[in-house]
């Protein structure tokens, strides 16, 4: 007696599905790597550049911010900038990487 599919896509069918999605999602990552986000803090005086897989590549400090005396707020401005542009270059990477699982990301988001 045959076996009957009734209506589920042969494995075959489903693996070469999986292939695809998983080439779009390395290609996707790779881009991810030229991608960049830029935040600021303290009117400009911080610049943090990130790129969308979450490195940091550049900060910028304006001299007129460095004080010895007040090591603090640069510390605070730094990593007011830096957490600003983690979070910008996270939402950067979710928007990419859904358009390949189409916004149905694993584990929350994480890669």
């Amino acid at each position: 007696m045959a076996r009957q599919n009734f209506g589920m896509p042969n494995m075959q069918q489903l693996m070469k599905q999986a292939q695809k999605m998983q080439k779009q999602m390395e290609e996707a990552q790779a881009k991810l790597a030229d991608l960049t986000v830029s935040a600021t803090s303290g009117g400009g005086m911080v610049e943090v550049v990130a790129t969308a897989n979450r490195e940091i590549k550049e900060i910028k400090i304006n001299e007129e911010v460095v004080d010895p005396d007040d090591i603090e707020t640069l510390e605070d401005l730094v990593l007011t900038a830096v957490n600003e542009a983690l979070r910008q270059a996270n939402e950067l990477s979710q928007q990419e990487m859904g358009k390949v699982t189409g916004g149905n990301l694993p584990m929350g988001g994480m890669f």
